[in-house]
């Protein structure tokens, strides 16, 4: 539905967003894309839009993503099945080869061109550049699928000091050259931890943290990392949903002030987390956190 606003009401609008603007200037903000938000063409270019915006403001977006569907359906095509254990796909010579040509090569330079054609600066890189991800075998039954050993974030910081909207695909690499296949929520969380991030934002295909998994409504808006343990503990937080708080929980434990779990389907969700009251998702945060800034 389209919503005609006066040239009053816009006005009005960007004035609210002033205290958020004049909050994140300068600082960074890691997003996790991935989900339908990355399938769906609309919503994709939406999403370019508000990360356009976000830098446009003097905020330093660094834009991490996945791309599992395309990676199983280019396998698919090279007539591979998909095998996946524990949620992670088992990633043999052959599919390491596949999942660095999808990732750090069509998805990640077609994000970078959609920056661009938005009117922004951006660059794609991956783990194996500059090894900036160095990375080990995970699970031997899982094949070449990687655990974080160290993330070098210079090169990031480099992009960022030069204006650069930073497009990172999640493959890393060991020092004998093999590559890895990582998991991007895990890479958002170690990479925003090591930029000292001011938020880590994860877009999935829900809500956030659901008290009843069947029930938008019952979205929990807040909590800390205590109420996480004990919302797995009452089986609240289970499925797809653990390692996704697993890692918003690794992020806070390395630094991050706050990791927003939102639904990556809902038009601009970015811009209304950042820049409104409303917010979106939920937030995940330490034990300690107080919202103390004006905003």
């Amino acid at each position: 539905m389209t919503v005609d606003l006066t040239n009053a009401k816009r006005a009005e609008i960007l004035t609210e967003a002033l205290p958020y603007i004049r909050k994140y200037n300068g600082k960074i903000i890691v997003i996790k894309y991935g989900g339908n938000a990355m399938v769906d063409e609309q919503l994709k270019a939406q999403v370019m839009e508000d990360v356009v915006l976000l830098s446009l403001i003097g905020v330093k977006v660094v834009l991490v993503h996945g791309g599992g569907p395309e990676i199983s359906a280019t396998l698919q095509k090279l007539g591979k099945q998909s095998v996946f254990v524990d949620g992670l796909r088992v990633t043999d010579r052959e599919t390491v080869d596949v999942v660095q040509m999808v990732l750090a090569g069509k998805i990640n330079k077609t994000l970078v061109n959609l920056l661009e054609l938005k009117g922004g600066k951006a660059m794609g890189i991956c783990g194996l550049d500059g090894h900036m991800i160095s990375a080990s075998r995970k699970d031997d039954r899982l094949g070449y699928v990687g655990k974080i050993e160290s993330i070098d974030v210079q090169p990031v910081l480099d992009l960022l000091s030069h204006d650069y909207i930073p497009v990172v695909s999640t493959v890393g690499c060991d020092g004998e050259g093999n590559v890895y296949n990582i998991n991007a929520d895990t890479v958002a969380a170690y990479l925003a931890g090591a930029l000292r991030a001011e938020n880590l934002i994860t877009m999935t295909d829900i809500a956030g943290i659901l008290r009843d998994k069947d029930d938008p409504a019952t979205i929990i808006r807040q909590i800390s990392v205590s109420d996480a343990v004990s919302l797995f503990n009452e089986g609240v937080i289970s499925g797809g949903m653990i390692p996704k708080v697993d890692c918003c929980i690794e992020a806070i434990m390395r630094g991050v002030k706050k990791v927003i779990i939102m639904d990556g389907r809902i038009p601009h969700s970015i811009l209304i987390e950042l820049l409104t009251d409303e917010g979106a998702g939920t937030m995940v945060t330490g034990d300690d956190y107080h919202e103390n800034e004006t905003a």
